[in-house]
């Protein structure tokens, strides 16, 4: 019987390898194996004489094996194989390395002396001697299909594909060919007129050329091919999801004439930015509409997204809905009360009982605050994972506000809207998602964005503090943190640990230091800076505090407010403070080892600062050299404020599989030839190809190769993952 995309591994490559590959990269059927696509190809290159090899380059000969030699090494662990080949004129030696001696025994009797075969790899030279380190052989028992086999060949690109030390790109390239030879009918996701005018590739014959080409010709026809497919299948998941969101029944949480979203309009001291009016105006006929919203903002830090979300709110307290925000950390959450406490002013507040819910308050507090939320008194409900407790109960959950989604996996987000009836949701972003990214992993959700910031913002120069070129800037950077504090203002600086000595780093922080960097560790930590602080001359008679993930949220709580009341000068903090603080008077943010973070996040930290009338002042110190890719990211949030370019820097120097990866979705394991940045049409091709399709087609009824596709590259904790959001 042919094999199917879906049949298990073991049928197709046995027990033994199944389980092989199973371990490896979590492989367990035929479709798993033939998506495990090469990386790049080898040039052969022609049949040189060994004495003619060229250094550097990947080439091909026949020889014939002269001697064989293993011996355990002497300066470190493991064992090295030693083969001395010759093809009547020249000599060269292949070495292969192992952890222990028994490793190379299967080399010892494939290479024996006398036996001839073709070898293939990139030539090295070591202490004059030609060498291939691990080549990939075949071998043979005569001379004539020897040569004729290499002729053949050396035309033919050789498929390298991810491998590890157990399982070389050899061996997977020939069950490969296994499961090619031995595979049925492919069915194609691509309807036929979509592949006949984009001149496509039928799918057989695509996965054929890119695992196992002719020439090199027939690569990049097989790849377009595959990445439609990629394009086409999540495009298509992603839309079937909106649409099914789309068919269930929501409540209709309506806005009343002299209401409390009305009031509260009325009562605003500003006026509304055009795009917080256009957002606010979409978001509200989703309220009305039959099917749940599902609608993701994003806006720069500091754009008003908390006050788009407030009106929601208030627009679903209206009818006696309540809404929920789940925020990241304790300090986010007791601010984002305070502050929508301190929006609603004392006429609404009391209408619509803000309250706090986070796993940090003593029972007591807990328990009381539980109460009004069951009971619906509390119309408007802040908290952290608290909120998704299976004692936190809703009497009517009608809005679920989801702040800095990336936080938060689908699972805790899906957690929290089952705690209602189809409730409706917004997700908050302040880290802009590019375009491609936007389309491609959050492709459920409708999309606004805020790109304009209210008036009356100073604005906020960033700059460079390179240490390795200017050691001296170092203390020139605590002198300016001095004067800003003496003119009455507040200094941010922020480390990329708690403490360097013990090796306490945040749970959540993000690591961007390159290998050597990371080798060592960051310098600065919490500790190690407040210890220095307090012996400067000008900043050591200053108020200065600490702040960190591992302080009690009590402690966090007390500190960050003490840091608003204008309390503390100078505030040493980690990435606790990358979201949602909020200190008007704040003008400076100093980063220390700024390399060692992200794009997005140095541009989140330079979001805490200029967010009044005051100046802001981002300095961030680097040690990092010119040119390298530590310093590119210092270097490109320094030179714009815009967020939304910074995040197609981000993702162009981060590349999408990172990105993606916050996603826990299908995203990620779908992709595998699909680039989100190079391929940017062809996923909005594939997104209208997919609109049309489910439009007629919701059940797929109609595309059983597309059905088939989707249930093969999306696992079923994919699809339920996709379902959650």
């Amino acid at each position: 019987m042919p094999l199917r995309l879906d049949s298990p591994l073991a049928v197709a490559v046995g027990d033994g390898n199944a389980k092989t590959l199973q371990k490896a990269f979590g492989m367990t059927t035929v479709a798993d194996l033939l998506t495990h696509y090469p990386r790049r190809y080898a040039n052969r290159g022609e049949l040189t004489p060994i004495l003619d090899l060229p250094k550097g380059e990947t080439v091909t000969i026949v020889a014939e094996v002269m001697k064989v030699d293993v011996r355990d090494m002497k300066n470190r662990r493991g064992a090295m194989m030693t083969v001395d080949i010759g093809d009547g004129v020249g000599r060269m030696v292949l070495t292969f390395f192992a952890k222990y001696r028994g490793q190379l025994e299967w080399r010892e009797k494939e290479l024996r002396v006398g036996r001839r075969g073709v070898f293939t790899g990139k030539v090295g030279d070591y202490r004059g001697v030609t060498q291939f380190a691990h080549p990939q052989y075949e071998m043979f028992d005569d001379e004539l299909r020897a040569r004729t086999q290499a002729d053949v060949l050396v035309s033919t690109p050789l498929p390298i594909y991810p491998a590890t030390a157990a399982l070389t790109t050899w061996q997977i390239e020939k069950m490969v060919g296994t499961v090619l030879d031995g595979l049925g009918p492919v069915p194609d996701p691509v309807p036929e007129d979509v592949r006949r005018s984009e001149g496509l590739l039928d799918a057989r014959t695509a996965l054929e050329r890119i695992h196992r080409p002719s020439n090199k010709d027939e690569i990049p026809p097989a790849i377009r091919t595959l990445r439609m497919h990629e394009a086409l299948t999540l495009q298509t998941a992603l839309m079937q999801q909106r649409y099914l969101v789309r068919m269930l029944d929501a409540t209709a949480r309506p806005a009343k004439p002299g209401g409390l979203l009305a009031r509260f309009d009325a009562a605003l001291p500003f006026e509304l930015t055009a795009d917080q009016r256009a957002v606010g105006e979409t978001i509200a006929a989703d309220l009305v509409g039959g099917a749940p919203m599902n609608r993701l903002v994003q806006g720069e830090v500091g754009s008003g997204k908390t006050l788009v979300a407030l009106r929601a709110m208030l627009q679903v307290a209206e009818s006696g809905g309540q809404a929920a925000l789940i925020a990241p950390t304790e300090v986010l959450a007791a601010q984002h009360l305070r502050s929508i406490t301190r929006m609603l002013g004392p006429q609404l507040a009391p209408l619509v009982m803000p309250t706090l819910l986070t796993g940090q308050m003593s029972a007591s507090e807990r328990r009381k605050a539980a109460l009004r939320v069951a009971a619906g008194q509390a119309l408007i409900v802040v908290g952290t994972h608290a909120l998704l407790s299976d004692k936190t109960t809703f009497a009517d959950l009608g809005l679920v506000v989801v702040d800095e989604q990336h936080r938060f996996g689908v699972e805790q987000r899906e957690a929290l809207r089952a705690k209602g009836t189809s409730p409706h949701a917004l997700v908050l972003t302040a880290t802009p998602i590019p375009r491609t990214v936007a389309m491609t992993v959050f492709g459920d959700l409708d999309t606004s964005v805020i790109r304009t910031m209210p008036s009356g913002r100073a604005g906020i120069e960033t700059y460079v503090a390179p240490l390795a070129d200017h050691p001296g800037w170092f203390a020139r950077v605590w002198e300016r943190a001095a004067e800003e504090i003496e003119k009455g203002r507040q200094v941010f600086a922020v480390c990329a640990a708690i403490d360097t000595e013990s090796g306490a780093e945040e749970a959540d922080q993000e690591h961007f230091a390159d290998e050597e960097e990371e080798s060592r560790g960051p310098r600065w930590g919490v500790v190690q800076l407040l210890a220095a602080l307090a012996t400067h001359p000008k900043l050591g008679t200053m108020r200065i505090a600490g702040l960190h993930g591992r302080m009690a949220a009590d402690e966090k709580d007390a500190i960050m407010q003490s840091f608003a009341r204008g309390e503390i000068d100078l505030l040493v903090a980690t990435t606790v403070i990358e979201v949602g603080v909020d200190v008007p008077n704040a003008s400076t943010m100093i980063v220390l080892e700024a390399d060692r973070f992200g794009v997005s996040q140095l541009h989140q930290l330079r979001g805490r600062i200029g967010r009044g009338g005051v100046p802001g002042l981002c300095l961030l110190v680097t040690e990092a050299e010119q040119g390298t890719p530590a310093r590119d990211r210092v270097d490109a949030v320094a030179a714009t404020l815009d967020g939304f370019v910074l995040a197609e820097v981000d993702l162009d120097l981060r590349g999408e599989g990172d990105v993606l990866g916050a996603r826990q979705s299908g995203a990620k394991s779908s992709l595998k030839l699909l680039r989100v940045i190079k391929d940017a049409d062809l996923i909005a091709q594939a997104r209208a190809i997919a609109e049309e399709i489910i439009e007629a087609d919701p059940a797929l009824e109609r595309h059983e190769g597309l059905r088939e596709a989707m249930a093969q590259r999306l696992s079923i904790e994919d699809r339920a993952a996709l379902a959650k959001n």
